[in-house]
């Protein structure tokens, strides 16, 4: 081979480098800041990012942390919602919304821990559920089209509505534990983890009324223990979300990070209330909120039939 064709080779391979060099640099400009976030890729588009914007995120951060230490919510139900309303797809709202769920359940955690309202193996059991559940009901959610999933999330709160009416928890009992009950919290957790996985919700709207009414737990107990196996499972599906670049990480993160300030509070709320008072606060919440998803879920519905 010739010294200039050795030459040439070089002179190709360097460019090759410089121009992938380049190309390695420039990233996607995101939404906060104009720079692209560098550890998970460009945020998704579409959220409303102006001064307005960014203070419903603040807002929507200290109704979840309120909530989440009332009821034993995730908070996906407000955050949901509120993403969507400021530009996010149904799907992109939902995966954001587990990412933000992650230090507001931490901070619930810590708040009902203290005052000892958590049952830490029947948590376990159901986490262990919940991280197969999550795992499926993120794959649904990256295939199942938009408006199925807004479908899905009134039915799922239509469900939550009618429980929390039709019931009233005890204070003072506890979940005895055996072979059986153990079973049955996995499978409990399989389904929670589907739904919070596909919805983007932690899962307590369903897990506290579970707990009280099938396994006997007092509502402290099952908002405790809620948050407790909500956390871990909000960590495995939001990594999974992540992956497929379906998560808002700095909208999740100023929510999160907000909510998990006023938890505490919302924690010494649902102690100074009895637990039918609790149950019917809750009750009219899920009910303000069903009404708004019904509207927009018929809304999607009409326009994509008017579209096809």
């Amino acid at each position: 081979m010739k010294k200039s064709d050795i030459s040439n080779i070089s002179n190709a391979e360097s460019v090759e480098r410089a121009e992938e060099s380049v190309r390695s640099s420039v990233q996607p400009s995101g939404k906060f800041g104009g720079k692209a976030d560098r550890l998970f890729g460009a945020d998704p588009v579409g959220l409303d990012e102006s001064a307005r914007g960014i203070a419903v995120l603040v807002i929507v951060g200290v109704a979840v942390g309120l909530l989440s230490g009332m009821f034993g919510i995730g908070g996906g139900t407000v955050i949901v919602p509120a993403l969507v309303w400021l530009g996010l797809t149904q799907r992109n709202a939902a995966a954001t919304s587990m990412l933000a769920i992650v230090p507001t359940s931490i901070s619930g955690v810590i708040s009902y821990a203290t005052c000892g309202n958590v049952d830490w193996l029947a948590a376990l059991l159901l986490f262990c559920g919940m991280f197969v559940g999550g795992q499926i009901g993120s794959w649904l959610l990256s295939r199942l089209p938009e408006l199925v999933l807004r479908w899905i999330f009134v039915v799922f709160l239509v469900f939550v509505v009618a429980n929390q009416i039709s019931f009233v928890p005890s204070r003072d009992q506890h979940i005895a534990m055996s072979a059986l009950t153990g079973v049955c919290l996995v499978l409990l957790g399989v389904v929670i983890g589907i739904l919070a996985g596909l919805l983007g919700i932690g899962g307590g709207a369903l897990a506290v009324p579970a707990l009280s009414m099938l396994f006997n737990a007092s509502d402290l107990i099952a908002r405790g223990t809620s948050l407790l196996a909500m956390f871990p499972n909000s960590i495995t599906t939001s990594v999974a979300n992540l992956k497929r670049k379906l998560v808002h990480v700095k909208a999740a993160l100023i929510i999160g990070l907000v909510a998990a300030v006023t938890a505490p509070f919302g924690t010494w709320i649902a102690g100074a209330v009895s637990p039918r008072v609790g149950s019917i606060m809750f009750a009219i919440y899920l009910c303000v909120l069903l009404i708004r998803s019904l509207f927009v879920a018929v809304k999607a519905t009409r326009s994509a039939r008017a579209s096809s």
